[in-house]
């Protein structure tokens, strides 16, 4: 139950900043999609971005973390490439997107914590 709270979360989350981004070229086409796209997201976070930090370790090192930006980026453009109803127009709002993202994420999962502590 957990996880599909968190998964929601998450699909609003895409779907707050797909709407606050709508003119800077991102595209989303339904709440279906958003949900859609966290899933897409959790998924390659889990497989592929482990990989991809391995892979740049050395300069993710020289730029102090700040090249785990660009790779959430490309998480992001490769979630756009494999979903028709979710797109992105450049890397630039890929990274404005994933730094959209985490933030929302942070506060709305900081929210589901709060609600467990109260019960």
């Amino acid at each position: 139950m957990k996880l599909i709270i968190k998964l929601l979360l998450n699909a609003l989350a895409v779907f707050i900043i797909s709407y606050l981004l709508r003119n800077n070229g991102v595209m989303l086409d339904s709440y279906v999609t958003a949900i859609i796209v966290a899933v897409v997201l959790s998924v390659l976070n889990l497989f592929v971005k482990p990989i991809l930090v391995i892979l740049t370790l050395p300069i993710t090192i020289v730029t102090l973390g700040l090249f785990l930006l660009i790779i959430n980026a490309l998480i992001i453009l490769l979630a756009d490439k494999l979903i028709d109803g979710f797109s992105v127009s450049s890397i630039w709002i890929a990274v404005l997107f994933s730094i959209l993202l985490s933030v929302l994420q942070s506060i709305l999962h900081s929210l589901l914590k709060e609600d467990k502590k109260r019960t």
